[in-house]
């Protein structure tokens, strides 16, 4: 009775995080100290419960990008598995450093197509371009135009 009432706990708990504005990736990126807790427990549970699910996807990938396909699967399984240890391994310690201030965990991908896709921190800020301010490139003569590349 008691595993019935913890495991109903959970799983209301990570399904009433998709009624948030915000899913738990973004929220577990937020610098808001109360959004970043709940959103690394929500994202922690969430790939721990769900850690098992890259075996079959990763082994249904390989089969249909190689050729043999039980090449590709075998590969594939072989892929899975260690996706399925990076995706547990990042939802405990999610789940385990949820509680420390700053501290965003090691988030893997949303993507069961392959766990190793990078993306930036929602919190990051854009890159910036910077132009050269030498005279050379700012001055401008009545011949040369800076809009002379541009089509008319």
């Amino acid at each position: 009775m008691k595993k019935t009432i913890l495991l109903g706990t959970i799983f209301c708990f990570i399904f009433s995080m998709s009624a948030q504005a915000k899913d738990v990736w973004e929220m577990a990126e937020s610098p808001v100290y109360k959004e970043k807790f709940a959103g690394m427990l929500g994202r922690g549970l969430l790939n721990v419960v769900t850690c098992f699910a890259d075996i079959p996807v990763q082994t249904v990938n390989g089969a249909k990008k190689n050729k043999p396909e039980i090449l590709g699967a075998i590969g594939g399984l072989g892929m899975g598995a260690a996706c399925t240890v990076l995706r547990a391994a990042s939802g405990v310690i999610d789940v385990a450093g949820s509680w420390i201030p700053g501290f965003h965990g090691v988030p893997v991908s949303r993507s069961y197509d392959n766990c190793l896709a990078a993306r930036e921190p929602a919190y990051a800020p854009s890159a910036t371009v910077y132009q050269s301010s030498t005279p050379a490139a700012t001055s401008t003569t009545s011949g040369d135009s800076r809009l002379k590349y541009v089509k008319k």
